[in-house]
């Protein structure tokens, strides 16, 4: 399955804004959802891993009313060569090794990497 389209520009956290340096104020960014094309849920988009809440990451998670950060869990699923999942505890189906994102694969082919 292909990857969602769905993009988002998404304002700093206000805490973000809050420590920043006055006259360097963080700027607003766009986010791809991670997740398979046709989802039924929220669009979302890793942004870190938690370092010091191990098996957990924050997700930019949004929809056309409203966007939000989470912290949520790692899926706990592996493929055949014990590979984790990229994608979190409870996501839409396809996990990360399901997922194909097509101009990641047409950049590899045109440079000569597969």
């Amino acid at each position: 399955m292909n990857t969602c389209t769905a993009v988002a520009l998404l304002p700093p956290p206000r805490h973000v804004i809050a420590l920043s340096v006055p006259g360097h104020r963080p700027e607003a960014g766009h986010v791809l959802c991670e997740l398979g094309e046709n989802h039924d849920a929220d669009h979302a988009a890793m942004l870190w891993d938690e370092g010091g809440r191990p098996g957990s990451a924050v997700w930019a998670r949004w929809s056309e009313e409203r966007a939000e950060l989470a912290s949520l869990p790692w899926c706990p699923a592996r493929d055949a060569r014990e590979e984790a999942c990229g994608l979190f505890a409870g996501h839409p189906p396809g996990h990360s090794w399901e997922i194909t994102d097509p101009i990641d694969e047409a950049i590899t082919r045109g440079l000569g990497l597969v």
